[in-house]
Order: C-alpha cells, then structure tokens, then sequence
C-alpha cells in the first residue's frame, strides 16, 4: 500500500509556540500554571498538561483568583476584557497567542474606532472569533459562517465595511461569502486574514485526497482547522476517515485500498501522526 502524508500535517507556528510556553512554564514550576480554557484543542495534550500540574480555567470570574500563580493566554486568543481582568486583579500572565490572531485584534480595534463595522467570516462559537469579537463594539461587528447569513446580511444606514476571517477558516469558503457581501454595495475593505499555514494545509489535503482510495485526517473532535480539513478531503475522497488518535481508525475498513493519504490539524502532535503513519505502513 502506498501511504502518502502531507508535509503540512501536525502543529503550525502558533500551536507550537503556545504548547512549549506551558511545557516550559510547568517545567521551572513557578507556582500554579493556569490556562484559560484549553491550551489547544487537542486532549490529547490537554491531558498531558494536567498531569504535570496545569489547570484548565474555564470562566472569565474564575481569573482573579488565580493570583500567585502564572495564567498563559492560549494561542486562540481572548478578547480585550480578559487583559483587563488580569491586569486589575495583579494576575501574572503570558501571552501565547497566535501572532496572525494577534493581527486580527489590532485590525478590529483600529476599524472600528474608524467607524467601520466589522465582519467576521468564521464560526460565532469558536474561541477564536470569540476574542476577535472583543476588540470592538458589540453593535459594531458581525459574524458569518454560512451563504444563507452572507445573503440575509444587511445594515442600516452603515456604508463603511471591513471583512476579516478567522485564521482557520476554508479559503474557497471565504472568497464566496465575500464576493456575496461585496454585491451589497457597501464602501468594504476584505482583510483575508486565514494563515498561510493553513491555506497551505488545506492545498495539500485536498491534492493528496484527489489521488489516493482513502483519507485520514487526524485531530480533536472540537479543532476547526481539523473539521475543515476533512470537509475539503470528503469532498475530493469519499473514503475519508476523522479520528483522534491510532485507536479509533478502523483498520479493516482499509483491508482493499492499495493507496492511503494522511494529514492533520494544527493541534496534533507530531507522535500521534507517526503513529497512525507507522501502523498503516506496518498493517499492510
């Protein structure tokens, strides 16, 4: 069987960088480690963590006890009242997120002073979009995940537009929400502000799924980027398989396929990929 693995699978950048900040803060043991919320969206490593002593705080009142300890800021990001939380309360913190998410704050707080209103493309529920949320005015910002909410979308004397993306959200998806929104006739800025890494990701997915009898996509069940992922690759591959870890593919489903492509989300540790390739390889 030929077992083809994309380049791109496993952790980017921001992902990396956000899981060795905790590794390295619990390693010097500085007091308590705190998370606010999952560190990434893998359980893997979640779990990992917690057993090296760091706690997962999942609710923003929950933050001002958390003195003399360390709460690091996950790669998603937060929205400004979480700083504003931390800073008021003395709380030591570190900030671990995602430069290209960071970007993303600073474009919609300078929009919206501006008087722009601003539209997120991306998931209303993720964390994400969340923090991105809370850089501007309620009133002042909108979020679209769907064609029929790009269609149903209007404002009231409001000319001035600014369209930003949630950093994982699909690249082909984007395009189309916005070439909808620019047919309304507003005065409209279009940040894309999806990462390269996972433009690149989900490029290399779909070109491996174009060529091969199946398809696994490895990542956590709550991870968008890894959802996306397997939306792209069903789409070109209909044997195509979402599991978390080795343990949940179903090897016999594999039993007649001659060729096998691989790749993963943003939160998925490289051992997990090699396992999973390893086995595929070993198996048949």
């Amino acid at each position: 069987m030929e077992v083809i693995t994309a380049k791109s699978a496993g952790f980017c950048f921001g992902v990396k960088r956000a899981v060795d900040t905790v590794y390295q803060q619990a390693a010097e043991k500085k007091g308590p480690i705190y998370t606010y919320g999952p560190i990434i969206h893998n359980e893997e490593v979640v779990k990992d963590l917690e057993e090296k002593g760091v706690r997962v705080v999942s609710a923003k009142e929950v933050l001002k006890n958390c003195k003399g300890g360390t709460v690091i800021i996950r790669s998603h990001g937060v929205s400004k009242e979480i700083y504003d939380i931390l800073e008021k309360n003395g709380v030591e913190y570190v900030d671990a997120t995602c430069p290209f998410v960071l970007k993303i704050h600073r474009l919609v707080e300078k929009y919206t002073a501006d008087g722009y209103h601003v539209v997120i493309i991306g998931n209303d529920s993720h964390p994400e979009v969340e923090g991105i949320k809370g850089w501007g005015k309620k009133e002042q910002i909108s979020v679209i995940s769907s064609r029929e909410e790009a269609e149903n979308f209007r404002l009231e004397g409001q000319k001035k537009l600014c369209v930003v993306s949630q950093t994982t959200f699909h690249n082909n998806k984007f395009k189309e929400l916005v070439e909808i929104i620019e047919k309304k006739g507003y005065d409209i800025i279009v940040l894309n502000t999806i990462c390269s890494a996972t433009q690149e990701r989900q490029a290399e997915a779909k070109e491996i799924a174009s060529k091969v009898d199946a398809m696994i996509v490895i990542g956590g069940k709550h991870s968008s980027n890894t959802q996306k992922l397997f939306e792209i690759c069903k789409r070109e591959c209909e044997n195509t398989y979402f599991i978390q870890t080795l343990e949940d593919l179903e090897v016999r489903k594999l039993r007649s396929i001659r060729s096998v492509g691989i790749t993963a989300g943003a939160s998925t540790p490289n051992n997990i990929i090699e396992e999973v390739q390893t086995n595929v390889r070993n198996e048949f």
